[in-house]
């Protein structure tokens, strides 16, 4: 077997060792040849790639971002780089050209999109679940997640401090797109009063109201909100469109919108900040370096069984597959009565409007 892998979208931790799983799989128990496909799938539109051999990939199961680069609006069916064309031919020729008789895919909803619509077109393909946001149907966990929850969960620690010193109000804003999973966990772990997620409208009067009585009881507050909450009547802020990116809307500022809403019904200092793409960057943590290796080890299974046309998933804490058609696209938002969201209201934690 010739076999491709390929890390779609945007960076995050996990992918490497993900890259690793597969490769050491494949080449300790099959003779399957490994290549690299550069950059996503602007590396078939391209034509960059390098092999990859049990040297390449030892040694990369705890780096961050991906040793083969990616790329997160090389979208082949609707190419920026001629006018928005149509070179999913021009893909499927080079593949065939390499001899590829299957590809990995590692990437989100989006990136399953192409896969799918690669795969119809006669290229095999095994997806490999990926986002920060952990909002891909039918997997209970994504790599990549954890990671970024550590990190918001540390940052609403770090900000827990100042916040207590000066008597404000400090508002944190993750990733996450549509939906909140990042919010919700995070906020859970560093300790937020509040958390705003895109499923549930907020309500500002809601948030000043109890900025007011933490005001009084403990002189500070900390909120944790997603960047795709909206107020009540309101829409998500959106940052910038990009036209020939697979998801052309960038969100970012509803956390200083929310301060400029807080800051005119309260006495004391609001501040905001945006975490942005620190959540993203750097090592996996340790529960992302398992998920990813098993990630990769079913991948590898499931290219050896020819399961071609669907995607790995993490259900009941095992895993499985699903077919691609199910993922591409499509979103997993926070379900309002989870248990993570009863858990975190029974403790106190509010969520900016009545559920």
């Amino acid at each position: 077997m010739h076999i491709g892998i390929l890390t779609g979208g945007g960076d995050c931790p996990g992918l490497n060792a993900v890259v690793r799983a597969v490769t050491l799989n494949l080449l300790k128990h099959t003779r399957a040849r490994i290549t690299g496909i550069e950059k996503g799938f602007y590396g078939l539109i391209a034509r960059k790639v390098r092999p990859l051999t049990e040297a390449s990939v030892t040694q990369i199961l705890h780096e961050g971002g991906s040793i083969l680069g990616a790329h997160n609006s090389a979208n082949p069916f609707r190419w920026s780089g001629a006018q928005g064309a149509d070179v999913s031919g021009e893909v499927i020729a080079f593949a065939r050209e390499l001899g590829l008789d299957a590809l990995v895919v590692i990437g989100g909803d989006g990136t399953m999109a192409i896969a799918n619509r690669i795969h119809q077109m006669g290229l095999p393909v095994v997806g490999v679940p990926k986002t920060i946001d952990n909002d891909l149907m039918h997997t209970e966990r994504t790599f990549g997640f954890d990671s970024a929850v550590a990190v918001v969960a540390d940052s609403l620690q770090r900000l827990e401090t100042t916040a207590r010193s000066h008597d404000r109000v400090m508002i944190l804003e993750t990733m996450g797109r549509y939906a909140g999973w990042i919010a919700l966990e995070g906020g859970i772990a560093g300790g937020a009063h509040a958390i705003v997620l895109p499923e549930l409208p907020y309500d500002p009067e809601t948030l000043a109201n109890l900025c007011r009585q933490r005001q009084h009881d403990e002189g500070y507050t900390l909120i944790c909100i997603a960047e795709g909450a909206k107020p009540k009547g309101g829409d998500m802020v959106i940052k910038e469109h990009l036209a020939h990116s697979p998801d052309p809307i960038r969100l970012g500022g509803v956390g200083d919108a929310l301060r400029l809403q807080l800051q005119q019904r309260l006495d004391c200092e609001v501040r905001s900040m945006q975490l942005g793409h620190l959540q993203r960057g750097g090592s996996p943590t340790a529960f992302d370096c398992v998920l990813s290796t098993q990630f990769g080890w079913w991948a590898a299974e499931m290219v050896k069984q020819q399961a071609f046309g669907r995607m790995v998933v993490l259900q009941n804490n095992q895993c499985s597959s699903v077919p691609l058609n199910e993922v591409a696209g499509k979103i997993r938002h926070v379900p309002l009565d989870h248990p993570l969201v009863r858990t975190a209201r029974s403790i106190g934690v509010s969520f900016g409007a009545e559920l």
